[in-house]
């Protein structure tokens, strides 16, 4: 699914115009890029987190040369599935609060 498809289903779902669905998708994706920025974590609950996470600096080669070079440290934004998100991609039949027996 590219950016545009998610704006067309937006707009589909929703009954806005896709000037609109593109504006609320850019809104959100800014706001996710601007709290990632300020080193705040994204909680979307049940469908993931977004973080930043630090690398350290590490020795490389260069796949050229075989010459040795330092990799500098630096942030990394990741993203973990929540337990809805996971659930789904597995296909988990399990209802929501189902009670085991």
């Amino acid at each position: 699914m590219t950016k545009a498809d998610l704006v067309d289903a937006l707009a589909e779902e929703t009954e806005l115009s896709k000037r609109q669905a593109g504006e609320i998708v850019d809104l959100v994706l800014d706001s996710i890029r601007n709290a990632l920025a300020k080193g705040d974590k994204v909680q979307l609950i049940p469908f993931g987190s977004f973080v930043v996470r630090e690398r350290k600096k590490r020795e490389g080669r260069n796949p050229k040369t075989g010459a040795k070079l330092m990799i500098p440290a630096r942030k990394v934004p990741a993203f973990t599935a929540g337990k809805g998100l996971r659930d789904a991609v597995a296909g988990s039949k399990k209802r929501a609060g189902a009670k085991k027996r």
